[in-house]
């Protein structure tokens, strides 16, 4: 649940002008994956920076601002995303009243470090504003099939058959998640799931390893975030 979350600083040096963040899944200061949130005060915006490693982000609440310290502002709504590239500078900015972000990354630990260690890992950062991400109806899809629900890839690895989507449930659903996966993560990102007797606010995490019914229902429009190591269906029985 996300309320169960313990926060700490991201940044510790900063003291009480970092921001506030609480790991979901995995430890961020130690090697391997990790998911987890991030909390901005309104108005924050860090001086510019590197991380040793590239991290992934989707805004949940609130405005988030992420590129090049000279670049205009752009600013990014609940269920945008964005990508930064380890050892390029940047800043992050926050600007609605309560701002809050989900965070992966491939392998840690996740560190700030200052400009004059900036280096070109050879990836270019995106910022996808949530109007443009390109949704693909669920009736398009062989394993969705339903017409009201749409799914957008953000991205892959082969290497790994690691894949990550956004999947968008409409007002009313009811069904499952059917994961074979070795590994199946998923974060709610905007509105609230039902997940068998629990309410999920955005935030909140459900998983599993292996074969796995995960029921949910919707009372508005809501968004997921998937991390699959496998084969995913999304079945409907309403």
């Amino acid at each position: 649940m996300a309320s169960d979350i313990q926060w700490t600083p991201l940044n510790p040096a900063r003291g009480d002008n970092s921001p506030k963040a609480g790991n979901i899944w995995g430890d961020r200061s130690k090697e391997g994956a990790t998911g987890f949130l991030v909390q901005f005060k309104k108005g924050f915006s860090s001086p510019p920076h590197i991380h040793n490693v590239t991290y992934r982000g989707i805004v949940l609440s609130g405005e988030v601002h992420n590129d090049d310290p000279n670049a205009v502002n752009l600013w990014m709504p609940a269920g945008s995303y964005w990508t930064q590239p380890a050892g390029e500078a940047h800043i992050t900015s926050a600007a609605g009243d309560f701002n809050m972000a989900y965070i992966e990354i491939q392998d840690g630990p996740y560190l700030v470090k200052p400009t004059d260690e900036a280096f070109d890992n050879g990836e270019r950062p995106i910022n996808m504003e949530v109007s443009n991400m390109p949704w693909i109806r669920g009736d398009e899809i062989t394993w969705v099939k339903n017409k009201a629900v749409y799914m957008a890839r953000l991205w892959n690895d082969s290497s790994s058959e690691l894949e990550t989507t956004l999947v968008k449930l409409p007002a009313g659903f009811k069904g499952s998640i059917i994961s074979k996966a070795d590994d199946f993560k998923s974060v709610v990102i905007q509105g609230t799931i039902k997940y068998e007797s629990q309410q999920l606010e955005p935030g909140s995490y459900f998983g599993s390893k292996g074969n796995a019914s995960h029921q949910l229902a919707t009372d508005s429009e809501s968004m997921i975030y998937i991390r699959s190591k496998g084969d995913f269906e999304i079945k409907t029985t309403y």
